[in-house]
């Protein structure tokens, strides 16, 4: 997103939302998350089911996920990554 911009788009919510949910965005760049957030049902559930994500992953610790699944999680992203 550049400065010039007046809006964001779907895939900038997305790209932002960790950042939005942690409020570390600027005022700007949280205003305007907002704004299209006033106008897109889609990215209102999606920022809601994040939010529920991170609060219940957010419990979990790093010895309470398995070995295997931990392994298993690591290879997802790393392969999600290259894609």
């Amino acid at each position: 997103m550049t400065e010039s911009d007046q809006h964001i788009t779907c895939q900038e919510v997305v790209e932002l939302v960790t950042d939005y949910l942690e409020r570390a965005l600027d005022a700007d760049e949280a205003s305007l998350f907002e704004e299209h957030l006033n106008f897109c049902d889609g990215c209102i559930t999606y920022v809601e089911q994040m939010r529920v994500t991170v609060e219940a992953v957010g419990q979990i610790g790093e010895t309470d996920v398995p070995a295997d699944t931990r392994e298993k999680l690591l290879t997802a992203f790393r392969d999600w990554q290259h894609a």
